[in-house]
């Protein structure tokens, strides 16, 4: 009888304490630390100039590219890659104008919205439009800046995870400041 009792009375705790349901914590993310922006004009020989972030580094992807002033610029540490192409113009300012308005909308499958602003320096002769494009593309931000008659330098940023805007988020956020410096330094030379 005393078997039978204890019998019920565990049958009877374990019934118990199924009946509090059990919520999964959500999916969290890494902290990630930024370091503090300072910039550093980029010393190469390219028919263009501008400045980078210190924690940024340069390099040209093969020798045939790098005469042709193509170079990626990236940041290890977010594991980002800004692309950036040239172009010499002749008489074809059109043709590279709608090829980079077709690659940035070639992301609007995935995006939820793409907007456009237009840049203006005519201290430095330096004129494009920039793309943000939002939602879960694999390229956030994409630009190009051109004279109008013989430069035109077309940039790309992507980023080396799984595009989840919201954990890649912060790092657009920290990165579209030293995107836009770069924009706003950049010259022909």
């Amino acid at each position: 009888m005393q078997n039978q009792l204890l019998f019920i009375g565990i049958i009877l705790i374990a019934l118990g304490s199924c009946q509090k349901e059990y919520t999964p914590k959500p999916r969290g993310y890494f902290r990630i630390d930024f370091p503090e922006k300072s910039y550093h004009k980029l010393n190469q020989n390219l028919p263009y100039s501008f400045e980078i972030a210190d924690y940024s580094k340069a390099s040209t992807p093969s020798t045939a590219m790098a005469n042709s002033g193509w170079i990626t610029i990236s940041t290890p540490a977010n594991k980002t890659d800004l692309h950036l192409s040239y172009a010499q113009l002749n008489d074809d300012l059109r043709k590279h104008m709608e090829e980079s308005r077709r690659l940035a909308y070639d992301h609007s499958i995935k995006a939820d919205a793409i907007e456009e602003r237009l840049f203006v320096n005519p201290d430095k002769n330096v004129y494009g439009t920039i793309y943000y494009i939002e939602g879960n593309a694999a390229s956030p931000i994409q630009f190009y800046l051109t004279d109008s008659t013989n430069h035109f330098l077309r940039g790309a940023l992507y980023i080396r995870e799984i595009p989840n805007i919201d954990s890649i988020r912060p790092v657009i956020d920290f990165l579209r400041p030293d995107i836009i410096h770069l924009i706003e330094t950049t010259s022909w030379n």
